[in-house]
């Protein structure tokens, strides 16, 4: 009876190791993740539409036909990027993730409160560079400390209605995913 117990245990503590380490090892092994697949059909730092989520044809897994979308590759090595996204009349959230698919940051309309979600995403050695300034204070400008130095900005718009489709599209046309030429002003 004591065998067969620790052959029960035995084999659930192998099994949650074997789950464990295959969960933290598939991401970085896997060669179909977001950013591979966004590769081909965006731009490094700049917004690019993504097609309409339909049945067998998204880009991503999981898409929502309700939201318009768009994607931002970003590579912080040529200096900090400047996002800025205005917010469509229903609903806007802007998504961080790092190159191995890892979320770091979001930030929605409503978070924002401002008619235009505007950010600066930099690498903290980036950040560290930026000059005190006592006039500027975090509430005037939001500054993301990425993790990585390259990664992914998704973009996405909701349409409440299938004929607000145009109008949530053009809210995503006029965001814009740049590597600042002047240096930023203060360090939050």
């Amino acid at each position: 009876m004591i065998r067969w117990l620790f052959a029960i245990i035995g084999g659930a503590l192998l099994g949650g190791v074997v789950h464990l380490v295959s969960v933290l090892v598939l991401p970085r092994v896997a060669t179909l993740d977001a950013y591979s697949r966004l590769a081909p059909i965006t731009r490094l730092n700049a917004v690019t539409a993504l097609p309409a989520a339909e049945p067998g044809k998204a880009p991503m897994p999981f898409m929502d036909p309700a939201f318009a979308s768009a994607a931002c590759r970003y590579d912080l090595s040529n200096g900090p990027i400047k996002l800025t996204v205005p917010v469509s009349q229903a609903y806007t959230s802007v998504s961080f993730y790092t190159r191995n698919d890892v979320a770091y940051y979001a930030i929605n309309d409503r978070s924002a409160g401002r008619r235009v979600i505007e950010l600066d995403l930099m690498t903290a050695a980036q950040h560290a560079e930026l000059p005190e300034d006592e006039e500027v204070t975090a509430a005037d400008r939001l500054i993301i400390d990425s993790p990585t130095t390259t990664g992914l900005i998704l973009l996405k718009a909701l349409a409440a209605e299938p004929g607000l489709m145009p109008q949530a599209q053009a809210s995503l046309a006029a965001a814009n995913c740049r590597v600042q030429t002047d240096t930023p002003q203060a360090k939050r």
